[in-house]
């Protein structure tokens, strides 16, 4: 079995972190901030189209995704915490499972917040915004992740909190579970997927009792 988790919501609470690191970036380009609420229910999507539906001009995005992850980088380790039963989860997926990362975070940080966390060693791949032209939901992202490994008559989940994630198991034509740990909640995640779990954990038991 080959298992891809998602990483905000799912695996990592990092909502302090890209909230301040937004609020940051508004206030250094002299833009008027904007609502918590309103950064949160865009969490999931690439930072370019979160400034963009925020209404930020096209030509400033890219310098004030630049002061956003400088911050970022920063305050990341700090700010961010795994969620309730995500080690664990981490810990027992791996014993009857190839593990996988695909988020939409950079992959380079991603890479440093697992390894603070003492759980990178359990993923045989992380595939990050930078690895792919076109990010969840669109499919590119977990056709990446799979290119790397041995999916020979494997059963593929993902697992993750946003349409984003169940979508692009859709369109990479995999299994996938929703949890109820992270951004979307239970009436959108049900549009996508048959399978809807409190967190990773439960996630990890129920691919668990598959396997037997």
């Amino acid at each position: 079995m080959i298992i891809l988790f998602d990483l905000d919501g799912t695996l990592i609470d990092s909502t302090e972190a890209i909230l301040e690191s937004f609020h940051r970036s508004f206030d250094l380009h002299e833009l008027s901030r904007r609502e918590d609420e309103e950064i949160k229910s865009l969490i999931g999507y690439p930072l370019d189209i979160m400034y963009e539906n925020m209404g930020v001009q096209k030509s400033l995005i890219s310098d004030i995704i630049m002061t956003y992850k400088e911050h970022y980088r920063d305050i990341s380790t700090q700010k961010t915490q795994l969620l309730k039963n995500a080690k664990e989860a981490v810990e027992l997926s791996s014993q009857f499972a190839t593990l996988g990362i695909v988020t939409t975070k950079t992959g380079h940080y991603s890479k440093i917040l697992m390894e603070h966390f003492n759980i990178m060693h359990h993923f045989e791949v992380l595939i990050g915004r930078e690895d792919v032209e076109n990010p969840k939901p669109h499919a590119e992202p977990i056709m990446k992740a799979l290119e790397k490994m041995d999916t020979k008559n494997r059963e593929i989940w993902m697992i993750g909190d946003t349409k984003l994630d169940l979508i692009a198991a859709k369109n990479a034509n995999i299994n996938s579970i929703g949890v109820l740990s992270g951004y979307d909640g239970h009436e959108t995640l049900k549009m996508f997927t048959n399978v809807i779990l409190n967190d990773a954990l439960e996630a990890a038991v129920y691919l668990q009792n598959r396997k037997k």
